[in-house]
Parts: C-alpha cells; sequence; structure tokens
C-alpha cells in the first residue's frame, strides 16, 4: 500500500483518541483553558456523568472572533510565546484540545472580551454549522453534547455514567485543589456537588476537597533544597486510606499522576503505614522549567525530572522532615463506628441497696453482694466478668496533668490498654503498639550511632526452617550481626542463634528468625539489609515489645507515657495502626447525655 496523507477530520479523531479519552479528560482540558485564561471563577455543570453534556463557563479575558476560529484548528494556542517549550508555564500549550473534542462531538464557543460583543461558533463533529452573536458576559463559555455520539466504537467502551462523574469529579478537585484563588463550582444532572470559594488558604481548599477530618489530622510540609520547593499538607499515618486516590500531587501547579513521586510518597511513609494503606497528601513541587519536561503525555498527567534522585529525595525528607516534627501526634479520635457502641439505656427502678451492698462489712470468702445484685437484676447488661482492679501505695505525689500531653496513668484495663487522664480528656494507649513504635525508634537510633548493642545467649538455641529460608539468613548473617542477631548455619534445615539485640530483652527468638525469613523472602536480592533497615528494625522491634497481656505497674505506665512523648511516630504503631486514641472531655460528656 502507497503512503498517502490522512484527511483532516481522520487526523483530528486520531488527536481525540490521545487527548479524549473519556468525558473526564474532556472536562480537564477545558477547565485548564478557563485557569489559563485567568478566571476567577469557574462553573461546570455536567450531565449523564459529561457523556451527555460537558459545560464550563468562567470570567476570564475571554476571546475575539478572529481567535475562535484559530483556537478550533490543530496547533493553535496563545500559551507558547516562542518556541522555547521547555519554559511553558501554563496548564495547557497543545493545541489540541478543541478540536479534537469538537470532531467527537457537538461543540459551541461562546466568547466575549470585555468592551466588545460575544461571539458563538457551533462545531458538530468537526463540521462548522453555525456562528454569530452572542449574549453572554464577559469570558468563554464551552459546551459539549454528545461525546462520541457519532463514534459507537468508542463510545461503548466508555463505563457507567456514575463512574465517568467519579473520575469527572476527582479532576475538578485536582484542579480546584492547585488554584485555591479560584473559586469552583460543579453541578451534576441538575444537582450542586461542589462548590469552593475563592481566596481560601491551601490547607482549607485541601481539606475542603478531602475531607475536613484532615485539619486535625494534617501536617504543614515545607522545604527548600537547591531551587526546588516542596510545601503542601501530609495526613498523620493513622489518617489513611485503603487506596491511593486520596494522593495528589503537583509540578508547578500541574496535577500529574507520576510514579516517581508515588513511589517517594511510598517511600517517606515505609513502616508508618500498613502495606496495603495509603497516605493522604497533597504536594505541590515547584522546580525549575529547565529541570522538568512537561511534553511527555498528551494529556499532560505524566512528567519527566532532569535529576529523579533530587526530587524523590526532597519528598522523602521533606515528608520525613514533617512527621518527625509531628511526634507522639496520631488521628486522635476514635473511630466513629467505635462511638457507635456506646449507648444509652434506660433502667428499670429498683430498690435502693444497703450499705453491705457495696462491699462494707463483706466477711473473708462472701460473695460481692454488689455483682451479684446487678447480675440478677439486669443480667444482660454485662456479658464479660466484673472488671477486676488493683490499688498501689502512693509512695510519690501524683503527676500533674497539665505537664504532660498523654496525661498520667489511672490504670490498666484488660492487661492492654493503659488510662490516661490528660488536661483536656481521658487518654487510652495500646501498651504493645506503642512499646513496639519505642523499640523500632531505639534501634533505628542505634543503628545511626554505629550498631545494635548484642547480647550472647546463655545456652545458642537452634531454629529449625526450610532450606531455602536458611540459605536467605545465611548469606546475610554478616549484615544481621551489625543489628546485633548473632547467627551460624547448624545443618541444611536449622540456624543457630548465639546473640539477640540487648534492647529486645526476652524476645521469642524462634519467632523472630522465622519472621525475618520471611521478610528477606519479600526483599529485592540487590538490597542490602542496611538498605532496608526499617523491615528489618520493625521485625524485630514486634518480637522485642510488651506484650498484651502483660501487667505493668503505674510507674511502667507513666514511663512509658513520658517516651511516647518525645519518641518520633509514636502515634502509630510499625504496621500503621494507632497506639492511642484520646476521648475529650466533651465525648464523655455526650456519652453520659449531658450535651
Amino acid at each position: 500500500m502507497s503512503i498517502r496523507r490522512l484527511p483532516e477530520h481522520l487526523v483530528n479523531r486520531i488527536a481525540a483518541g490521545e487527548v479524549v479519552e473519556r468525558p473526564a479528560s474532556a472536562l480537564k482540558e477545558l477547565v485548564e483553558n478557563a485557569v489559563d485564561a485567568g478566571a476567577l471563577r469557574i462553573d461546570i455543570r455536567l450531565a449523564g456523568g459529561g457523556v451527555d453534556l460537558i459545560e464550563v463557563a468562567d470570567d476570564g479575558c475571554g476571546m475575539a472572533p478572529p481567535e475562535m476560529a484559530l483556537a478550533l484548528e490543530r496547533h493553535a494556542t496563545s500559551k507558547l510565546p516562542d518556541e522555547a517549550i521547555e519554559n511553558v508555564v501554563t496548564l495547557g500549550f497543545r493545541g489540541e484540545a478543541l478540536p479534537s473534542i469538537a470532531s467527537v462531538a457537538r461543540l459551541a464557543l461562546e466568547s466575549r472580551v470585555r468592551g466588545a460583543e460575544g461571539w458563538s461558533r457551533i462545531v458538530d463533529n468537526g463540521a462548522l454549522i453555525a456562528e454569530g452573536p452572542a449574549a453572554i458576559p464577559p469570558g468563554t463559555r464551552v459546551r459539549v453534547e454528545q461525546l462520541f455520539g457519532r463514534v459507537p466504537a468508542r463510545r461503548k467502551f466508555l463505563r457507567s455514567s456514575r463512574a465517568e462523574y467519579a473520575a469527572s469529579l476527582d479532576v475538578v478537585k485536582r484542579l480546584a485543589m492547585a488554584r485555591p484563588d479560584i473559586a469552583f463550582s460543579l453541578e451534576h444532572d441538575g444537582r450542586r456537588t461542589l462548590s469552593v470559594p475563592a481566596g481560601e488558604t491551601l490547607p482549607d481548599r485541601v481539606a475542603a476537597l478531602t475531607d475536613r477530618g484532615l485539619i486535625d489530622n494534617g501536617i504543614a510540609v515545607d522545604l527548600e533544597r537547591e531551587g526546588l520547593r516542596l510545601g503542601g499538607v501530609a495526613g498523620l499515618p493513622t489518617y489513611n486510606r485503603g487506596i491511593a486516590d486520596h494522593q495528589y500531587l503537583f509540578v508547578n501547579g500541574r496535577p500529574v499522576k507520576d510514579r516517581l513521586l508515588i513511589g517517594a510518597v511510598r517511600g517517606a511513609y515505609a513502616e508508618l503505614l500498613a502495606r496495603d494503606r495509603h497516605a493522604v497528601v497533597a504536594l505541590f513541587l515547584d522546580i525549575p522549567a529547565d529541570m522538568v519536561d512537561v511534553n511527555v503525555h498528551p494529556a499532560k498527567t505524566e512528567v519527566r525530572f532532569r535529576e529523579p534522585s533530587l526530587v524523590r529525595g526532597m519528598i522523602v525528607s521533606g515528608l520525613r522532615r514533617a512527621l518527625d516534627e509531628a511526634g507522639h501526634r496520631s488521628a486522635q479520635r476514635p473511630a466513629a463506628d467505635a462511638m457507635a457502641q456506646w449507648q444509652t439505656e434506660p433502667l428499670e427502678a429498683a430498690p435502693s441497696p444497703s450499705p453491705h451492698l457495696w462491699g462494707e462489712g463483706r466477711g473473708e470468702g462472701q460473695p460481692d453482694l454488689l455483682t451479684s445484685y446487678v447480675r440478677e437484676s439486669r443480667p444482660t447488661y454485662f456479658a464479660a466478668p466484673p472488671p477486676q482492679a488493683r490499688a498501689e501505695p502512693a509512695y510519690a505525689p501524683i503527676p500533674n496533668t497539665t505537664q504532660h500531653p498523654l496525661g498520667v496513668a489511672r490504670g490498666q484495663v484488660a492487661r492492654t490498654y493503659i488510662v490516661a487522664e490528660a488536661e483536656d480528656g481521658l487518654v487510652i494507649v495500646d501498651q504493645h503498639a506503642a512499646h513496639e513504635r519505642l523499640v523500632l525508634e531505639r534501634m533505628r537510633k542505634a543503628m545511626a550511632q554505629g550498631g545494635v548493642a548484642a547480647q550472647a545467649l546463655l545456652l545458642p538455641e537452634v531454629v529449625e526452617l526450610d532450606e531455602p529460608a536458611c540459605d536467605r539468613l545465611e548469606a546475610r548473617a554478616a549484615e544481621l550481626t551489625e543489628f546485633g542477631l548473632e547467627l551460624e548455619r547448624f545443618g541444611p534445615h536449622a540456624m543457630l542463634v548465639r546473640s539477640v539485640p540487648a534492647m529486645l530483652g526476652q524476645s521469642d527468638v524462634r519467632g523472630l528468625i522465622a519472621d525475618l525469613a520471611d521478610e528477606l523472602a519479600a526483599y529485592d536480592e540487590a538490597l542490602s539489609l542496611r538498605e532496608r533497615l526499617d523491615h528489618v528494625a520493625a521485625t524485630m522491634a514486634c518480637h522485642g515489645s510488651v506484650r498484651a497481656g502483660r501487667v505493668l505497674s503505674v510507674a511502667e505506665m507513666n514511663a512509658l507515657l513520658r517516651e511516647m512523648e518525645v519518641t518520633p511516630h509514636s502515634g502509630q504503631c510499625n504496621h500503621g495502626r494507632p497506639t492511642w486514641i484520646k476521648l475529650a472531655h466533651g465525648d464523655i460528656e455526650k456519652l453520659f447525655g449531658r450535651k
């Protein structure tokens, strides 16, 4: 077959296949044009998820009739003053969006420059069918109807109206997040679903478009290095999601979905999140134009960095610094479904118990009359044995709650949870999760100072494993010694443990070695254990921490609380779960109907 030139309408449809994948991608191009036009307000209307209708109206600079004609031609743009594409500062610049959309839909373009009359051009699947005066306020309005209406092969690949709307909403959120100086509104099938005013602060705009809880459970990120600047908001590790859709990344104000940036975020939260959980972040990277190539993808969602290692290090260190400064903070309020379990139920009237029902004057071996009385009168209220507590003599003055963010210990529940009283509420601490984080941070500090102290076992312990697991441990034995763990091969199916990290105390040696073998199976063999420090240290810390079920003295409880207050990341355990929650005084009053 001989080479031939493609007809114009086919060229436009091929371009549309690159730029207009679905309604959300068409909407993205139109909103970007409105932002580039200097709009202070952008109003969006959708119908049928954007398949039936997409309308974007702005109050930007507008276009004169001759400019409107050019805007509907391929590769015509006002956003590149010269041929230096590497210096582009606008969101759009290719000049393909409008003609590509107009080739696969009915597009009505109306615009008015301030001080002039409005004008309209209507293009139906690539053909100009009407133009003339239009009565509109200054700015531009673009109306797209029946997207892919005459391209059934493309339309049948679209998803449901609900799914297409969800993708469109995500596009609007990302663009609105980058520009808190612009007001945005979105209406779908006649219902207003999004509205944010102009002039918000960046944290407020991010919270309004994600979750208001991010205001209390987020931390500011601010770092400058070698001409790069990283800002934004990062959620505390305990404030996470099951999918990564709540990660908003921007490069020079442009929303991107870049694998390098996503991987850097994941690395920054390593060992602070469970593997199936994802951080909530909105990060804005400002980088010199000559250090980033935005002309990589037709939809401009991907970028290429000249120095990717610098960018990755910037994000990891910026997030780590912010998380370190957060200290012991976590998402402090208990989950809503947990709070819902507290119910207020009326008690039936009962005769007042006599004084000895409270245990006064009870003889040796005599049952607790109060417990018996309650069990017999309202057995359904008690599904567990009565709580048992112990008192200790106070040899030292009770600490002042105002001096400690996590309060002072008042007791222990189920040999697992420490109950502490703080100035502003009641703090409940998971003793195992909290101590696990403290041990990990101690181990990290020891490794940074040259290695973890080892404690020799009086009798070396033999741990039996399968041969591949023993091979993996033997290959990394020298590196494990730096962690205070001394191993040697003891036959084809066993390892001999001679010493363990001293800070782990009396740990479960067999369980520790088995877990380490599993961790090594998941590692890339090209990486050293020192590069995987957090994984190895976290596994060891889990085996060396205070177990649930251990009775702690009041002094031990308070010592744990004080160390948590000065330890980075102590708000969550090594698996990303919270180590403590707080019931504010207002929450407690609500439980008892006082508020």
